[in-house]
């Protein structure tokens, strides 16, 4: 990285439809990720969490404002210019896992490095699958794996090409308590150890507090952005949120 920050977007708005009917989903947000830190993005329901994470990523296309995965504006950018950024600087955790179930846990996860034409670090890969508790289950089809261990497949995907940034939407929303607190220690880990960066979106204040930080939208803007959380305090400001 040669900045500070791994994401930045300045006056960010998305804005679905037109005329009387156009919807403002993000309304001039400008934020900043530091590199090497976990942020929780939360909200109630329709605050646009979610179309936020999807510009962040370049999966969506923002209305005007700018967007920087590094130093790399992504306005502008060409659609294989983008493809490669996200194949190459990005990775993906999402609550449905995203699988494919025709693929091992091991070929699922050196996928995107084999997509980009390189060959998988085999050390990296022994690393990852060791730390995320997976070495036995490198064989096993995604149908032969349970949700948790579907989900730290996943998650091994996301990391294995120390991408610089990883985004993660509801990756513990299908996940049972106890499953869903074992990957976000994994990506608490992820973040100490390695100096991963994540930007996670949830709505669950027990996920957020495993975060550095917390972004809380309403109403397509940043309503508070504060460091430290705990589960009792990202609850309260969602509760005052819901009652103001």
């Amino acid at each position: 990285m040669t900045t500070t920050h791994a994401v930045r977007a300045d006056d960010l708005v998305k804005i679905y439809g037109e005329g009387d009917t156009a919807v403002t989903a993000v309304d001039r947000v400008s934020v900043t990720f530091p590199a090497g830190e976990f942020t929780a993005i939360v909200g109630p329901s329709g605050s646009g969490k979610s179309t936020l994470m999807h510009l962040l990523a370049g999966l969506d296309t923002a209305s005007s404002g700018s967007i920087r995965i590094g130093g790399t504006e992504l306005a502008g950018l060409k659609d294989r210019e983008l493809t490669t950024l996200r194949r190459d600087r990005i990775g993906f955790i999402f609550q449905a896992f995203n699988l494919l179930p025709t693929l091992t846990a091991e070929q699922n996860i050196v996928l995107p490095t084999e997509l980009a034409g390189r060959r998988p670090d085999r050390e990296r890969l022994a690393q990852v699958v060791a730390d995320l508790g997976l070495s036995d289950r490198l064989g096993h089809y995604p149908a032969q794996l349970s949700g948790g261990q579907q989900q730290r497949v996943a998650c091994a995907r996301a990391l294995m090409s120390r991408p610089h940034v990883v985004f993660a939407d509801e990756p513990t929303g299908s996940l049972d308590t106890r499953t869903g607190a074992g990957v976000l220690s994994l990506l608490r880990r992820s973040v100490r150890e390695w100096g991963q960066t994540i930007v996670m979106v949830t709505h669950d204040p027990v996920a957020a507090g495993y975060a550095d930080r917390v972004v809380v939208l309403a109403d397509g803007r940043i309503a508070d952005d504060f460091r430290a959380p705990t589960p009792d305090g990202v609850a309260d400001r969602l509760q005052w949120l819901a009652t103001r």
